[in-house]
């Protein structure tokens, strides 16, 4: 088993010394746009599984599969020698889909065991119906870890665009360190220690988003979005604190942040998924067309599992698993949310 040697200290482009090295695992949109972003102020590796996609990003500096028009400076190495990748790392962030992630944290714990590690994948490992940071605990044991989400679209992030988000760990020191250690003037971190709070609202705001997206393509108007996505949010609070986190996390970014965005942005799969969905357009073509991962769909089905093993109330999340299942039409789905009996808020 091997370590990862400690890297030598030098200054950024910037004039920051107080770099890290960082290696990103995961060319997606995510792990590209993470990749330039922190390349300003870091040295950075962007690992790809795949040797091709790996060589023709480093021959163009761009990644065109993922996250087209995006510049990648020359500093950032691409790399698909996974062993070169983890060279002198001090810092891993896994930018995989969670379907990914235990792969890709059993290759890292082989190379270099005791490096902290972030993630930016939102949902529930399918097989297991666990949250990302138990898969990283149950891999990795006692390494320091944590969450990046919150509300962010890749493409506004590699454009340099202002962004907000969380960093989530159980040990709150660990979150303000390297919240402090990744600030960058266009992306702020914010520390929080309710990593299973802040895992839930990244995960199910996505299943809103869909929701949102069959509403919206509907055209059942703002008003009834509006509703959807205040229910949704306390849908999301209810199974966050069945799971151990707590309500007030859904408050701020890890939470209403992301949903809002989610569920109104144009650049949201999922609520792209939605849009389809109410066109009538069956769910494999959906997918297959749409070119990068929907995390909301896998999450569906979790999430509504889990509402049924806890008896938590998620009449939404319900209606969004039977559409994508093919139970019920999308506009029954959502007529029969808004017929539902009036309760006290």
């Amino acid at each position: 088993m091997r370590t990862a040697r400690t890297a030598t200290s030098s200054c950024a482009p910037s004039g920051d010394c107080n770099l890290s090295r960082i290696t990103i695992f995961g060319a997606g949109a995510w792990g590209t746009a993470l990749a330039i972003t922190y390349s300003a102020a870091h040295d950075v590796a962007l690992w790809s599984n795949d040797a091709v996609h790996a060589g023709l990003v480093r021959g163009s500096r761009t990644n065109e599969r993922f996250l087209p028009g995006a510049s990648i400076p020359d500093t950032v190495r691409v790399e698909a020698d996974i062993t070169a990748a983890c060279e002198g790392m001090e810092l891993a962030i896994i930018a995989t889909p969670v379907a990914g992630l235990r792969e890709t944290l059993q290759r890292l714990y082989d190379l270099a065991p005791h490096v902290p590690v972030l993630w930016v994948c939102k949902g529930f490992e399918a097989a297991t119906g666990k949250l990302p940071h138990q898969v990283v605990a149950e891999v990795l044991g006692d390494t320091g870890y944590g969450a990046l989400t919150g509300p962010s679209f890749a493409q506004e992030v590699a454009q340099g665009l202002p962004c907000a988000i969380t960093l989530a760990s159980p040990d709150i020191e660990f979150a303000r360190d390297w919240a402090s250690k990744l600030h960058h003037n266009r992306l702020r971190l914010y520390a929080n220690d309710d990593v299973v709070g802040a895992e839930v609202g990244g995960a199910v705001k996505n299943v809103m988003a869909i929701a949102a997206g069959i509403s919206d393509g509907l055209g059942f108007g703002l008003n009834a979005r509006a509703a959807l996505m205040t229910r949704g949010l306390a849908e999301i609070a209810r199974l966050a604190e069945a799971l151990g986190g707590r309500r007030e996390t859904l408050m701020g970014l890890a939470g209403m942040g992301d949903l809002i965005l989610t569920c109104t942005g144009d650049l949201s799969r999922n609520r792209q998924v939605g849009l389809a969905l109410a066109e009538g357009r069956s769910l494999p073509d959906i997918l297959r067309n749409l070119g990068h991962v929907a995390e909301g769909v896998l999450t569906t089905q979790v999430a509504a599992r889990h509402a049924a093993d806890l008896g938590v109330d998620m009449p939404i999340t319900r209606a969004v698993h039977e559409v994508l299942g093919g139970r019920m039409a999308p506009r029954s789905a959502v007529e029969q949310l808004m017929a539902r009996d009036p309760k006290v808020e």
